[in-house]
């Protein structure tokens, strides 16, 4: 992670200026939301700093445990730069219906963190324009001038003002997003860090998402607007559990980490209005960034629509997306296009539109948010890299914009839910990784891997899962064979075959050498890998759902929410067919080797049966 590169946080009238040697300063977020500026000295490690948060919250350092990213910070504290927010969690052995969660001593915690209204984390100058935007709400505050709730959406939303009393930024808490413990809108139920609206994105990290959507519009290409994590603090967020007077008394300051986006001024959404005003340039491009970020909630309502004023330019608008927490989820789901249906989308890219694609560096842009955003999880970034390398490739080939969304998008039959087209083809190149036996499971045999609470919560939405055999018309893809494999025969039945010689083998398979150390091993036990053992628990088709239950009607989520509601009550976990974070380095680098060879004839067999109306019960989730 360049444990050597630090950043200067940005801090409006505020003391700490982030220049003093080898001090860092982090901000510690509670599952409960609070949040905790805090500086570092170069000496300080992981227990040291957990013995600071037990003064000020009470609650033994043995306890919990400091997430950063994908990463348990244990000891040192080397890969965490200035600027980065941690998750301070209880630990799991600790956790039960009646232990209460994480807060702070409201006095001692006010007294011990003085920092600014509005600090931005990280000092990147793609986040110039956000800076000047936080100075001119910070002093809309001071004279009186304070920001008001959205009142529409799932999760906490605030616009921030100019001295003016204009709009200027909208402001999305962390802890205030749909079942976070801070919703004001009755979503709760889930604390930071566990499956949230989209079980492939945890409550708490749609922030760093709408910042990453951002970094990753390169010269504003699709006009994502200027976005930015900040910690903020204001009386006006929300706090559950606790009545704030208002009777001569007023309300408390609450810090959250939230992101901070400009507010860019609209006449109304794509959805109170027809597409054919909309440029053809305007959905390929944010067409393109969503097929990059494999954005699962594009909908009209977060496609902000403006009419250009001037000479020449009757009926003619602008086209802003905003709302990209749902992008760069850690497994393959279901996507949400609504472009992908529009007439623009089915005509053919530019030149220009062309050039900007096989332009896209998927390993700079990983690197890149690695940088400014060193708590995104290397999931997220599997996803980048494997979306990138799909749009290059299609575009190169020919495809419209149309059809990568409709290849990306699953289909419902018979209120299934079938892989779509990418899903498979990503089966079909780890199946050649199973049955090439590219990788001895000795390679991985003495690793440990922590199992964490958001696995175990997302392994109930992927139980019940069967494949298909190979006449069922449910699994058919994007080759001509029905997705069966070379030789014509069922997936399953390979990789049954594969795992069982492995369960099955005896003294003469206890001795393996290393493909690729060359290192002798002796096995004990199962010689199952991890690999196989994956892909026995992944589905090409998943046991009837009950969609007409679950779906909401008219395939939109609605806005009213009523008394306090269980997350999982609420809305359908989704189902993973494919997973991108069992995969070792090794693993990984082969797989997508074979996903791009496995690319071509896709593309050819796509375009060799055509493209038919397809079925799909997509949601879209307006918070």
């Amino acid at each position: 992670m360049s444990p050597n590169l630090e950043k200067v946080v940005s801090v409006f009238n505020g003391d700490y200026d982030g220049k003093a040697v080898g001090r860092r300063r982090v901000f510690v977020q509670t599952d409960t939301g609070c949040v905790l500026g805090i500086d570092l000295d170069r000496s300080d490690n992981a227990h040291i700093l957990k013995r600071k948060l037990q003064v000020a919250l009470n609650v033994p350092a043995e306890e919990t445990s400091l997430m950063f990213g994908d990463h348990v910070l244990k000891n040192d504290l080397d890969a965490v730069r200035n600027g980065s927010p941690l998750l301070l969690t209880r630990n799991f052995l600790h956790r039960s219906s009646s232990t209460p969660c994480i807060s702070a001593n409201d006095k001692d915690f006010q007294k011990r963190d003085q920092s600014s209204l509005i600090e931005i984390l990280g000092c990147s100058s793609h986040y110039d324009s956000t800076k000047q935007l936080a100075k001119d709400a910070v002093k809309a505050i001071k004279v009186g001038v304070d920001p008001f709730p959205v009142h529409s959406g799932l999760g906490g939303a605030y616009y921030f003002r100019s001295h003016s009393g204009e709009s200027i930024a909208i402001v999305k808490p962390t802890d205030e997003e749909p079942f976070a413990p801070n919703n004001p809108k009755g979503f709760v139920g889930k604390a930071l860090g566990q499956p949230g609206l989209k079980r492939s994105v945890r409550v708490g990290e749609t922030g760093f998402r709408e910042v990453a959507a951002y970094l990753l519009d390169y010269d504003r290409f699709a006009n994502v607007p200027p976005t930015a994590l900040v910690k903020i603090t204001h009386s006006i967020f929300n706090v559950n559990g606790e009545v704030n007077s208002t009777r001569g008394h007023e309300k408390k300051q609450v810090s959250k980490i939230a992101s901070f986006q400009q507010y860019i001024p609209h006449d109304f959404d794509a959805s109170d209005s027809g597409t054919s005003s909309f440029p053809v340039s305007a959905v390929h491009r944010i067409g393109i960034l969503d097929v990059r970020i494999f954005n699962t909630d594009r909908h009209a309502g977060n496609l902000l629509v403006r009419k250009l004023d001037g000479v020449g330019r009757f009926g003619q608008v602008e086209l802003i997306p905003i709302d990209h927490g749902l992008c760069l989820p850690e497994n393959l789901e279901d996507p949400y296009f609504e472009w992908v249906h529009w007439p623009q989308a089915s005509l053919p890219f530019s030149e220009d539109e062309l050039e900007y694609i096989m332009n896209l560096d998927p390993v700079r842009d990983s690197e890149m948010l690695r940088m400014e955003l060193p708590m995104i999880r290397e999931a997220c970034l599997r996803v980048l890299v494997l979306c990138t390398i799909f749009l290059k490739e299609a575009a190169a080939f020919g495809l419209s914009l149309s059809e990568i969304g409709e290849m990306m998008s699953r289909e419902f039959r018979s209120r299934e839910e079938k892989p779509s087209e990418l899903e498979e083809i990503c089966i079909e190149a780890r199946m050649k990784i199973v049955e090439g036996n590219l990788f001895f499971p000795d390679a991985e045999a003495g690793c440990t891997e922590e199992v964490s609470q958001f696995d175990m919560e997302c392994e109930d939405a992927e139980l019940d899962f069967i494949f298909k055999s190979a006449n069922n018309s449910t699994v058919k893809g994007p080759f001509s064979c029905n997705f069966k494999y070379g030789n014509g025969r069922n997936l399953l039945s390979k990789l049954e075959e594969c795992i069982e010689e492995g369960e099955s083998g005896g003294e003469e398979d206890s001795a393996r050498v290393d493909k690729f150390t060359g290192v002798k091993h002796q096995t004990v036990g199962p010689t199952v890998s991890k690999l196989s053992k994956s892909l026995k628990n992944t589905s090409l088709g998943e046991k009837s759902r009950q969609f007409d239950s679950t779906k909401p009607e008219g395939n939109h989520l609605g806005v009213a929410s009523s008394g306090n509601r269980s997350a999982d009550d609420q809305f359908p976990g989704g189902t993973c067919f494919v997973k991108l974070a069992d995969m070792n380095e090794e693993e990984w680098a082969v797989f997508l080797e074979k996903f791009q060879e496995l690319l071509f004839p896709a593309f050819v067999s796509r375009k060799s049966i055509g493209n038919g109306q397809r079925q799909r019960l997509g949601t879209s989730c307006k918070f």
